[in-house]
């Protein structure tokens, strides 16, 4: 992982329809041309001269992302009306119909069975065997259905019809068959390092939760801050803090939305704020000399402190995966980390006999801490650089692998990975990592490049791993990181994240080429807001 992550606050206006940024597209109108040559209407097919009777091939919507399917037909299409219904067809799909009722200025009638003019339902399927996040919409007969094996799949439904109708918009008539390439779809933001607000983040969630996001990391303890409250360590949180119940607002918000917050409490490295209230804990090596950030993992109380945490913060984040970190491990910069630091090299061999070494201690640490979120039902992963080549130690099969860098002593190709048959979650720091101040060789990556040249199985530099691994990489992430916390406001890292969040979002829904030009993607996100 290189950097770390912080959350900001202030007034940026959030959802889909934020305002302008990022990489700067001029804003304006775009004719909503179809997105395939299946949309266009056939010249032998021309429409009638009477509007009211007949009405051309209906276009595929333009969306972001892009419906991955769109079979057109003729008809006036769809627009929300004051006094229409939003009705569903299971109790499960509540929130869903309230939530779009709300944004389109409709009313939510809940559970019937008679239909209207107008109608907007929404509706389970009862498809097991289908994508759970994969949903059809209707247009026909002047109402809307959106049907999906889950409610996940009915909301990204009424994400798309909420596009569709933005700003006096149209559905088109048709039916759009529609699923996601991957099952994760993330952003990462560094709260440890820059505290952002409680309001700054519920925003970016209700813009993730619009494009189809379905993840949000949240790494909230690093060198330069803990950034959430704790009941069972108080004395190492940070001035600037978010409370328990704040956390709770924004987890509940992101629940709403479909999105999962993946917590992250780093270590063995990047304890720098836990260290600072308990200096006893911080690692040092044969000369004495204290190590930034490293916490001393042959002694059981650092174990016991950063169980205590993760034990607690299991409590507070629902959900499955969780980030134990576990890169940038200053022990094992060292050319000899064992003559540099005797007594984790003692520890080593007295846990896993003669010939183990400091990466093998390092190894168990990561295990161990697997095994804490493990028993309640988390699944681990951990940054790239947490896992050694050569150990006598194997870190544990289930572990996910975070992988953004191949720039760290003894660093391994994705494909090691991969070929051991491990998950991958793609982070590739030259597309995906937005550092703040540009520090090292780091610069703010564009949308353009994402939209133009990344895909998932772009893992690191620019290659792209053969398609037969595609299977095990489970998506991406995009993530901000402070390192350099004031070099822009959090209205400014709105702005900058803007065009790169919808061009990373485009290609985790369909790694394709796409459909658009960027030119017109880009007038097509200021169109959508």
């Amino acid at each position: 992982m290189a950097v770390a992550l912080v959350v900001v606050g202030a007034g940026v206006s959030l959802g889909l329809w934020a305002a302008s940024g990022g990489d700067g597209g001029s804003s304006g109108s775009e004719a909503r041309s179809s997105q395939g040559a299946s949309a266009a209407a056939p010249p032998d097919r021309a429409p009638q001269a009477s509007p009211t009777r007949s009405y051309p091939l209906s276009e595929a919507p333009r969306t972001i992302p892009a419906v991955r399917d769109h079979e057109p037909a003729r008809g006036p299409g769809w627009q929300p009306e004051k006094g229409n219904r939003v009705v569903v067809d299971d109790p499960a799909l509540a929130d869903e119909g309230r939530l779009v009722a709300g944004e389109l200025g409709m009313a939510y009638a809940g559970e019937k069975g008679d239909k209207k003019a107008g109608d907007l339902r929404l509706a389970l399927n009862g498809d097991k065997g289908a994508n759970p996040e994969s949903y059809t919409m209707t247009v026909r007969d002047g109402r809307v259905e959106i049907d999906g094996p889950t409610d996940a799949g009915v909301f990204y439904g009424t994400r798309t019809l909420k596009q569709e109708t933005h700003d006096g918009g149209t559905a088109p008539e048709g039916v759009v068959k529609d699923e996601p390439a991957k099952p994760q779809r993330g952003f990462m933001l560094d709260i440890a390092r820059k505290p952002f607000t409680a309001g700054w983040i519920e925003d970016r969630i209700r813009e993730l939760g619009d494009l189809k996001f379905n993840q949000m990391g949240l790494h909230f303890s690093d060198d330069q801050g803990f950034r959430i409250e704790s009941s069972s360590h108080p004395e190492i949180v940070s001035q600037q803090h978010l409370t328990k119940a704040q956390v709770r607002k924004i987890i509940d918000l992101a629940q709403s939305r479909h999105i999962t917050i993946v917590p992250e409490i780093d270590s063995p490295g990047h304890l720098g704020a836990v260290i600072d209230a308990h200096p006893d804990l911080q690692l040092r090596s044969a000369q004495g000399s204290a190590v930034q950030g490293a916490i001393d993992i042959s002694k059981a109380e650092s174990a016991e402190i950063v169980d205590d945490l993760l034990n607690e913060y299991a409590d507070l984040f629902p959900g499955g995966p969780w980030h134990l970190g576990g890169d940038e491990y200053q022990a094992l910069t060292r050319s000899n980390p064992e003559a540099s630091f005797p007594r984790l090299a003692s520890a080593a061999r007295e846990k896993y006999g003669s010939g183990a070494t400091v990466a093998d201690l390092a190894t168990g640490w990561l295990n161990d801490r697997a095994d804490t979120v493990r028993k309640h039902q988390r699944v681990p992963r951990a940054w790239n650089d947490g896992f050694f080549r050569g150990t006598s130690v194997q870190a544990a099969k289930d572990i996910q692998v975070a992988y953004w860098t191949g720039k760290e002593i003894g660093a391994r190709a994705p494909l090691e990975y991969l070929q051991a048959g491990r998950k991958v979650i793609n982070y590739n720091d030259e597309f995906l990592y937005y550092v703040l101040g540009e520090p090292q060789t780091f610069v703010y990556p564009t949308g353009q490049r994402i939209y133009e040249q990344w895909t998932p199985r772009v893992l690191r530099g620019t290659a792209a791993v053969p398609a037969r691994y595609d299977g095990q990489i489970l998506g991406g992430t995009f993530a901000v990181w402070c390192d350099l916390a004031n070099s822009q406001t959090q209205d400014q890292v709105a702005a900058g994240i803007r065009m790169p969040l919808r061009a990373t979002v485009q290609k985790l829904w369909d790694p394709g080429k796409p459909e658009l030009s960027w030119a017109q993607f880009r007038a097509l996100a200021d169109r959508l807001g």
